[in-house]
């Protein structure tokens, strides 16, 4: 059986097209059965509908607190079936409870090499920092931000020549090599978590 998984998104979707991509392969251990965004109208929505994958628009402004928003996503995940969830450009910080809930089986990328960078801004500060190498990080989600174990890095040389959207455009080639390899460890159960290391069996 394949693995449910949600996809929580706010924005533009690319990463969600390449975890979409990935699923139309029967072979793939997992599908995609749910998307939901924080934020109407958003082109990730467009790219889930042309896939036939049932989309949900919750607004965050419409909730008193993080939590109680959190409660209803969590809600939409467990009426749809849902065993992953994927974080693909969703620009809400967790609520603990949340994070709690789906321990173990949530996912998010990282425009960077955690535990380096972790926020915003990546490859600014990466160029800045006079990094040679730099890339994306899948981890299993915990309460912290950007924390947690990590499943898939993949890593670019910083050139010389590079500015913030040379290098953002080489990184995210990557993650759309490294999220479907993430989520596939995860739905074929090779994963398992000691301390804060993820083990992959027969890696």
């Amino acid at each position: 059986m394949r693995k449910k998984v949600g996809v929580l998104v706010s924005g533009r979707g690319s990463n969600l097209q390449a975890l979409l991509d990935a699923c139309a392969d029967p072979s793939f251990p997992a599908e995609i059965a749910l998307v939901i965004s924080n934020v109407p109208g958003v082109y990730a929505l467009e790219r889930a509908e042309k896939a036939g994958v049932p989309t949900l628009v919750i607004p965050h402004k419409g909730f008193p607190s993080r939590e109680a928003f959190d409660a209803e996503m969590d809600k939409a995940l467990r009426a749809a079936g849902i065993e992953i969830v994927c974080l693909a450009g969703f620009m809400r910080l967790l609520s603990p409870p949340f994070a709690e809930g789906w321990r173990g089986r949530m996912i998010n990328i990282h425009p960077a090499l955690l535990p380096s960078f972790k926020g915003l801004h990546t490859h600014a500060r990466a160029i800045e920092a006079g990094v040679k190498l730099h890339g994306c990080t899948v981890h299993l989600v915990t309460p912290e931000l950007d924390d947690g174990p990590i499943l898939v890095q993949k890593a670019v040389p910083v050139l010389a020549q590079d500015d913030e959207d040379s290098l953002a455009a080489r990184v995210l080639e990557q993650e759309h090599k490294a999220y479907p390899e993430a989520l596939r460890l995860l739905a074929e159960g090779r994963v398992t978590v000691e301390g804060n290391r993820a083990l992959i069996r027969d890696a």
